[in-house]
């Protein structure tokens, strides 16, 4: 990726040896908006905390600090430290944001889901996630089987490797 910043306060070119491991990515930088640096942010979480002000996320190019956000449509309007014009914040279009998984022992995160092995509610395994798609109504586990299981249909926190899933009868009959 090309490390080019026309902010001398960003770094220029970081190691990607200098990034945390087992980063996530939570979000992609846009477009500008505005002349004074702002940029319009997709976030792909849930978790809107990741651009409180004060927050750092990483990119191939280095970090960057939230320094204020606020919602816009269905994005965020940032401002990012360093980046303080339209040409700075040209720059950074189309960058993806790393964070550090947050812990919540009550959520589920799709980094966690993958690799588990589903059982339903009569002890059956049904087969391992190997994919979670989002869908409106519910994100979806893909599983090695093909199945597609809504993800309400979870039963509590994965233990041991295990996700419980309690379905409506005939969910699994179309693969078997």
């Amino acid at each position: 990726m090309a490390t080019r910043s026309t902010s001398s306060s960003l770094t220029e070119s970081a190691d990607s040896g200098d990034m945390p491991a087992g980063l996530l990515e939570v979000g992609v930088i846009a477009k500008p908006h505005g002349l004074q640096g702002e940029l319009v942010v997709k976030l792909i979480t849930d978790r809107t905390e990741r651009l409180s002000s004060g927050s750092e996320l990483w990119t191939g190019r280095g970090p960057l600090r939230v320094v204020s956000s606020r919602p816009h449509q269905d994005r965020w309007l940032v401002t990012f430290a360093g980046v303080n014009s339209r040409e700075a914040a040209e720059s950074w279009s189309r960058v993806p944001l790393l964070a550090a998984a947050i812990e919540d022992p009550d959520a589920l995160f799709i980094h966690e889901l993958i690799g588990l092995t589903v059982v339903d509610a009569a002890g059956v395994t049904r087969g391992s996630v190997v994919e979670v798609q989002a869908n409106p109504a519910s994100d979806l586990l893909v599983l090695d089987t093909g199945a597609l299981v809504p993800l309400t249909f979870a039963v509590g926190q994965p233990d041991g490797g295990v996700l419980r899933v309690d379905t409506p009868d005939g969910l699994f009959e179309l693969f078997e």
